[in-house]
């Protein structure tokens, strides 16, 4: 607190140079004493503060002092600036444009040559994959639900559905989870009884209650995120028997895709899926024999598969 509060009144002093002890121990909250030590504090680490007495007198810094650049090593500037470009470009970022005024910002601070280097860095780095174009959200929301998950408190949100719809609930948050580019808040929402998956980028506004709450114990937010949006009713139930460890099935078969149970015949894996030609294409994919349970369409489809297979097997080469 005392840190913080020295470098507060670091930024009134550049903000506002001359206010008086009075003025500068209202803003801090503190009494004018401290203000004075806080002063001192400046100057022992080498921030001249100048305090003018008499009945309009005040502190300043010393005329023509600038702040030192930023003083960030060559690993902790790339760290950052890979950082910021990263959460770009997974979605692990906030806002519309706080990305782009945080590297700015970073940019203009850092010293000439170190700022010359790192600015190569975006410049040549090419990437393999896709922007993700999910939408980010704001600081304010995200940053109210994980105070309220860490302090348990139930928070008054003002959500948009995915149609639209705006709506208010009291929701208990249990956790954050970042998952495909997306920011989920998992809790129990106490409109409906149970606990639910939201998604962050639809939350307009999220309100502290003076309420409180239990998180229930050993709850994984991780697992029920993924879980829920493993269930999302798509046309077809499938069920197939894998013929292979669990350990080795988790490893390739990621919770969001699908639900997988040890069973003495194998691993039974439980989705539901919008086209089963791709549902085929995967457990062929995956290269381990399996038996479809269920639906019947799906094994035509494996059919239907292996003969295009064979097909372009037998194919003679131009």
């Amino acid at each position: 607190m005392t840190v913080t509060r020295v470098l507060a009144l670091l930024e009134l002093l550049q903000a506002a140079p001359g206010l008086t002890g009075p003025e500068l121990a209202a803003r801090l909250e503190v009494d004018e004493r401290t203000v004075r030590r806080y002063a001192v504090r400046l100057s022992e680490i080498g921030v001249p503060v100048e305090a003018e007495r008499g009945r309009y007198g005040g502190y300043r810094l010393l005329p023509g002092y600038k702040l030192p650049p930023l003083m960030l090593t060559d690993d902790e500037a790339t760290a950052v600036v890979l950082g910021l470009m990263a959460g770009r470009r997974t979605g692990l970022a906030v806002g519309e444009t706080a990305t782009e005024s945080a590297l700015a910002k970073i940019q203009r601070v850092l010293p000439g040559p170190l700022r010359e280097r790192v600015d190569a860095v975006p410049a040549t780095l090419g990437h393999t994959g896709a922007v993700t174009r999910a939408s980010a959200p704001q600081a304010g929301p995200l940053l109210a639900l994980a105070d309220a998950a860490r302090n348990r408190v139930t928070l008054r949100l003002t959500y948009r559905s995915w149609r639209g719809d705006a709506s208010e609930r009291d929701l208990d948050p249990y956790g954050l989870v970042f998952h495909a580019g997306r920011w989920y808040v998992a809790g129990f929402d106490h409109d409906s009884g149970e606990v639910r998956t939201f998604r962050v980028d639809r939350v307009a506004s999220a309100a502290r209650t003076e309420r409180v709450f239990d998180a229930p114990d050993g709850f994984d937010p991780v697992a029920h995120v993924v879980g829920s949006l493993s269930a999302v009713p798509y046309r077809h139930e499938v069920k197939v028997l894998l013929t292979v460890t669990l350990e080795e099935a988790a490893r390739r078969v990621p919770a969001s895709a699908a639900r997988l149970a040890e069973t003495p015949d194998g691993v039974l894996l439980t989705t539901r899926a919008e086209r089963l030609d791709g549902m085929a294409q995967m457990l062929a994919g995956l290269g381990w024999p399996f038996t479809v349970i269920t639906p019947d369409e799906l094994r035509e489809e494996v059919r239907a598969l292996a003969a295009r297979l064979v097909e372009s097997a037998a194919g003679t080469p131009p």
